[in-house]
Parts: structure tokens; C-alpha cells; sequence
């Protein structure tokens, strides 16, 4: 599953380099991920899983413990965060949170509809890069 994230976040950051994109490449994928596992879960459902996922990256990533899921399922403190770490550390705990999150929706709804559900809102990757 770690494999899979760090794929994940490099193909979020090599697509966001186009843009000129800044901030972490993590959490925007977990904002992709909202909307479909909203309409999945409902919007509380998707909150409880982001607030897991968090809960258990933080075990592993001590500063991640500062994130705050807000009502919608998004992240509050990143930015304060980030401001505070180098690189590296916000590195690692992108891949811990969207391991853990991979992980979880795995758990629920099994690797099949878990890999279908990412590759649906990436369509733009090639099956060869999961």
C-alpha cells in the first residue's frame, strides 16, 4: 500500500507541476478522493474515514496529530504545519495519511473497488503506474 501512495503522490505532483501548483500533494489527493467516497459513504462517512486515517498516520507521523478533519472531510492546519517542517517530514507524512487512507478503503470496500475508484478519477494515468 505504501508503493501505491507514493506512485499516487507522484503522479499528483508531476501533474500539479504543469499548473504551478504549491502546498502538499497528499492532501489534494485526498480532496479528489472527497467528492466520490462522499457520494459512496455520505459526507459523514467520509469524514469518520479521513478522521481514522489521520488518527492512525499521527501514530506513526507525531505533527500530523495537529490536522483537524473539518465537517466537509477536509484538513484544517495544514498550512501552520507545513510552515514548520522541512520537506522531508512533509513528505512522510503524505505518504503515511494516504497510505492509511488506501489502506482503510481497501478494508471497506476491498482492493478491486479501492483501485477502481482511484483510477477513475485519474484517468489520465496508464495502468502500468498502479
Amino acid at each position: 500500500m505504501n508503493g501505491f501512495a507514493r506512485r499516487l503522490l507522484a503522479s499528483q505532483t508531476a501533474s500539479d507541476k504543469s499548473a504551478d501548483v504549491k502546498g502538499s500533494a497528499a492532501f489534494r489527493v485526498c480532496g479528489k478522493l472527497s467528492q466520490p467516497l462522499s457520494q459512496l459513504l455520505g459526507i459523514g462517512g467520509f469524514r469518520a474515514l479521513m478522521a481514522r486515517a489521520v488518527a492512525l498516520a499521527g501514530e506513526e507521523v507525531p505533527w500530523l496529530r495537529g490536522l483537524h478533519v473539518q465537517a466537509d472531510g477536509s484538513l484544517e492546519g495544514v498550512d501552520e504545519l507545513e510552515a514548520k517542517l522541512d520537506s522531508r517530514a512533509v513528505a512522510e507524512g503524505e505518504v503515511v495519511l494516504l497510505t492509511e487512507l488506501l489502506g482503510l478503503l481497501v478494508t471497506f470496500i476491498g482492493p478491486a473497488l479501492t483501485l477502481q475508484l482511484v483510477r477513475s478519477i485519474w484517468l489520465k494515468m496508464d495502468d502500468q503506474s498502479f
